[in-house]
Parts: structure tokens; sequence; C-alpha cells
């Protein structure tokens, strides 16, 4: 169906060899060699042009289980936590100004209270007819005054 190439059999083909380069490692301290639990399955895997790879399966790198998360989030919690402290404060305040209205007008009422009381005192003192005086009670129907003094 297709026409061989003559040319480029696999055979001829040109093959790259890659040898493994070491890392030099990063910390100071020695590696120690240390022997694995078992011997690794070696897995060849065949690429689409014909080449064979072969090598040690790796396993994948499980990440670290995530901690169990709570219902509410703990930003959610503090934020009604502190409108529950809002709420009391304003409450508080409410109440305090209400207080402070209600004995304003206790200590205005008593301040009127207390001027109406002295002040009937003083009315009754001087307008009251008292027991008796000492002196006489004259009755002075025609008054003469003449150059400034009382003829009576």
């Amino acid at each position: 169906m297709y026409p061989e190439h003559l040319g480029h059999l696999p055979a001829e083909r040109a093959v790259t060899i890659h040898q493994p380069v070491p890392l030099a490692p990063v910390q100071a301290a020695p590696l120690l060699p240390v022997q694995p639990a078992g011997i690794p399955a070696v897995a060849s895997i065949v690429l689409p042009d014909g080449r064979v790879v072969t090598g040690y399966a790796i396993n994948p790198v499980q990440p670290e289980p995530v901690a169990a998360k709570p219902a509410v989030s703990r930003a959610a919690v503090n934020v009604a936590l502190g409108g529950v402290g809002f709420l009391a404060v304003c409450g508080g305040l409410l109440l305090l100004t209400t207080f402070i209205a209600a004995l304003t007008a206790l200590i205005t009422q008593l301040i009127t209270l207390a001027a109406v009381i002295f002040g009937g005192w003083i009315a009754v003192q001087v307008f009251g007819a008292s027991g008796h005086r000492d002196g006489t009670t004259v009755n002075i129907r025609k008054a003469v005054f003449k150059r400034n003094h009382f003829h009576g």
C-alpha cells in the first residue's frame, strides 16, 4: 500500500543515548544508602515510533490529608459574635440614655416642687395674718403730709 523506503530501515535509524547525570546534593551531610522495602517493578513502554522506554514505576506523591473544616467558618462566627456584642452595647446605651432622661425629669420635678413649697411658705409669711404683734395699730383715715412730715 505504501512504498517502502529502503534508506530508512529500522536498523539504520539514529539512536540517541542519554546517560543519567547525578545531581549534586544540596545538603552538606553525606547520603546514606537505604534498602528499599521490596524490589520495585520495572515497566517498559513502547513508544509510537518503535522505541522502548524501560524504567521504574514511580508512585505519585499523596498529598497530606486536609484537616476537617468546621461546619461554619471562624470568620462568620467572629462576625456574629461582634454583632451580638454590638447589639448588647447599643441596648445598654439605650437603657442608659433612658435612665439619664428619667433622672433629669425627676430632678426637674423635685426642684419645681421645692420652689412651690418654699414660695408658698414665704407667701404665708408675708401675706398671712400673724398672731399678736408688739406695738399699736393705728388706722389712718386722713393723712396730711406737709414739708415731708406726717401730721396725723
